[in-house]
Formats: structure tokens, sequence, C-alpha cells
């Protein structure tokens, strides 16, 4: 089938955008490598909008939370990966966290259904020189491809080290030991694991971080930054003893039941908390908040099984560590982001340094309206900068600093200020003019 748009890549940014293309007739030809036999770095399967690290989507308070106000906005306009989050949910709190396996399949279903897609399990490796392109490889983007992104681009590509937390297998935790609790048992459920430390346990603990063996860096790599968002736990654990206290160890609101008397010799009241968040629909599958690692292997079965109720711990996944790239998109992408050098060709998700799976995909939502647009010959208008989506957008093609751009999740701090409105109010008006702002943006495509 002949094809008006061509996207390279079938993560989430790449599966959103040729959701908002094809879903409005537009014939579209989705490339993934996976599936050829060949797989990236962090992948595990062959199946489209894979999640490499966490499950979670993170917050879906739209009211008070930057990404749960990105939530509502991707839903109002009718996103594939909030549907199929929707479907693939598991209980998570006040998070929106999903099966990753139900989550993919729901994906490639429902793509697979749209009569103007064609899903092509093909390896690019080459920019094509014509004829509207998406590029959303990601920022693991295969060698090929990426060398040719960078002579493209003129300039070398940013880079930083990106690590995936552990998953274990859900009857391989002492329930006798851990027990289940939302922090401060926020909400009617309690969603989460957690294996309590005494401050004896959690001092050995931090010592073994600092002592494990850890993944060598080539030469070239060791200059890489870590993206704050995603820093491994021992390298959080090098920046103080307390560090990870005050971080994904936090005890705070968490009222340990089964040191309730305080007759018990450790008191009521853990002195550190590891977390785990259910990862499947069965619950059979519970991934480590916050642990993502460079610890080897065999160095993360030994440290992890000393943490209480993980002495049996079996691992579905181990942590692992791998290189992000992602392009300068201040000064090569325009508005549209559309390469300066090439405008036929866009990009969308993390390589533009956008960070987060949220994130990801709302920027391949946009690149999908914003060659709808451009096919039908209609004039593309950006989403205000004072909506989450218009927000980002705006950080990730101008309105951050050149030299000093760095992958960034949606937050506050990116939207227009309200200085006259008092603290505690702020992000509630921050959201509620978001939501006014949107609803005027979207009106004029509402038939």
């Amino acid at each position: 089938m002949a094809y008006d748009v061509h996207i390279i890549g079938g993560g989430l940014a790449g599966s959103e955008a040729a959701w908002q293309l094809a879903r409005r007739g537009i014939a579209v030809r989705l490339s993934e490598m996976r599936g050829t036999g060949e797989r990236g770095p962090a992948h595990q399967g062959d199946g489209l909008a894979e999640l490499v690290c966490s499950n979670s989507f993170r917050s879906d308070d739209n009211e008070n939370n930057a990404v749960g106000l990105l939530h509502h906005e991707m839903r109002q306009c009718d996103s594939l990966i909030m549907a199929a989050a929707s479907v693939a949910q598991v209980p998570a709190g006040s998070a929106l966290a999903v099966d990753r396996d139900v989550f993919s399949a729901e994906v490639e279903r429902r793509l697979a259904a749209l009569p103007t897609l064609t899903i092509a399990r093909e390896r690019i490796d080459v920019l094509p020189a014509s004829g509207l392109t998406i590029v959303a490889t990601g920022p693991l983007t295969a060698a090929p491809l990426a060398d040719c992104i960078g002579t493209a681009t003129g300039l070398q590509s940013l880079a930083f080290f990106d690590a995936i937390a552990p998953i274990v297998y859900r009857e391989t935790i002492d329930m006798e030991v851990c027990w289940m609790a939302s922090r401060w048992d926020k909400g009617e459920t309690k969603d989460y694991i957690n294996c309590p430390m005494d401050k004896d346990q959690y001092l050995a603990f931090h010592a073994g971080l600092i002592a494990g063996e850890k993944s060598e860096f080539r030469e070239w790599e060791k200059d890489t930054p870590y993206f704050q968002g995603c820093m491994p736990i021992e390298v959080m654990a090098e920046r103080g003893i307390d560090t990870l206290r005050f971080g994904p160890m936090k005890p705070v609101g968490l009222d340990n039941p089964h040191w309730a008397t305080t007759e018990h010799p450790k008191g009521r009241w853990p002195y550190a908390v590891v977390q785990l968040r259910q990862d499947n629909k069965l619950g059979t599958l519970w991934n480590m908040v916050g642990f993502q690692t460079k610890l080897k292997h065999g160095a993360q079965k030994e440290l992890f099984r000393t943490i209480p109720g993980l002495e049996n711990a079996e691992f579905a996944r181990l942590g692992g560590l791998h290189r992000n790239t992602f392009l300068n998109s201040p000064v090569l992408l325009d508005r549209q982001l559309r390469l300066k050098s090439a405008p036929h060709i866009r990009f969308a998700g993390q390589i533009t340094g956008c960070e987060g799976y949220v994130e990801s995909a709302a920027i391949g939502l946009l690149t999908g309206l914003m060659a709808a647009a451009e096919l039908t010959g209609s004039q593309w208008q950006a989403p205000p900068a004072s909506t989450a989506m218009g927000a980002l957008l705006a950080h990730v093609t101008g309105d951050a600093e050149a030299e000093t751009f760095q992958p960034m999740n949606v937050n506050f701090g990116l939207f227009p200020p309200l200085p006259d409105v008092k603290k505690k109010q702020r992000k509630l008006a921050y959201t509620e003019r978001a939501k006014a702002d949107l609803t005027d943006w979207l009106a004029p495509a509402t038939p």
C-alpha cells in the first residue's frame, strides 16, 4: 500500500503518532526493527510500545500534578496510549500503572485494526530523502540510523545513562515480614508491598551498595551524565548516608503492623522501607520502586536478598544500564518538530529530549496532528503553553537553553507562571487554566 507518512519506530511515540494519523484516514507505514530478529539493548520482546523500564505512568491526579494533567489532555485527544493503559491498568494507589504485556498487546491490536496503517517489521538505516517522515526511534536508536541522524544534524547528539529496576516474583516475597500499604494509607486500597529495615540493616545495605561490583564504563562513556529522574540507586547512595531515606527508601507514613506494639524491640516505624509495586494484572510480578541500578547481576541478587522479606526472592528481571541519546532539539528542530536542515522529517518521543513514557507519547501525538494538518493543508495551531502538552512542546522546541538542554519530565515549572495566586492554590490554578485553554484549543476541531 502506498503511504502518505512514514513513521520509523514502534515505541510509545511512534505508535501514538500512527494512531492519530491512521484514524483520520491517512495512509501510514510504521516501521519497527523488532520482529526482524533484532532488538535494542533494553528490549525484552517484539511487541509495539514495549515498556522497558517501570510499568508506571506516574500520578493520575489531574488537579495537583503536571503528569496527571498530561494524562487528562491526552485522553481528550483520543490518545491510543492512554486508552491502552486503561485496559491494562493494575493497582498502584493514585498512580497509573499497567500490566506491560497487556498494554503492548492492546496497542498493537488497535493499530492492526486500522485499514490505512501498515505495520512493517523492518530496520531502517538511513533517513528518507523525501516524503513526510516521523522518526520515533527513541533514545536507543540503532547505530546505523543514529549515525545517519548525526550526519544530518551536523552536531553531536547529547547522551545520558538510563537504568532499569529489578522485577521480583510475588510468591517469593515473605509477607510475614513485609506488609501491604500505601503511604499514610492514602486511598481505599493498599497497593504497595513494603519491606522494613531497622537502622543497622539500612546501614549494612547502604554499605553494600557502595561496595557492590558495578558495570564498567568504556572510555568514551565516562563523561556521559545520568538523567536525574532515573538515577541508579547506588549513585544516590554515594551522595550521602541518608539520601536513600529521603528518596526511594523513605519510611515516612508507613506504619509496620508487624511492629505495631510498643513492646516490639524495633519500635513501630521502620528506619527505611523498600517498596514494590505490582507490575502485571495477575499480580505475579512486582518491581522494586526507585531501584534502578548498574550493579552487576550477581551483586544485585546477593545484596537485594539481604532486604527483609526478600531473602528468598527470585527475579523475573534484574536491573540494568543503557546509554540513551537525544537531540539538542532547541537548536536542530523548528516549532513543529521538523529538522531545520530537512523539514520533511519530524522527530518524536524521547529522542527529542523529553523524558518519560507519557511525555514521549504526548510528543508522538502532537507530531501526528502536525503531519495531518500539513497533509490536509490546515493551519497548525500549537496547544497553548499553559497546557501540559503545550508547555512540554515549547520546552523541547525552543524555550530551553540550548547550551544546557537536558531531558525533562513535564512539570509545572515549564508552565507560564501565576504569580498572583497563593502558593498552596497554584497547582490547582495551573490545572484549571490548562483544562479551560485545552477546551478552547480543541473547540475548532469539534464538528
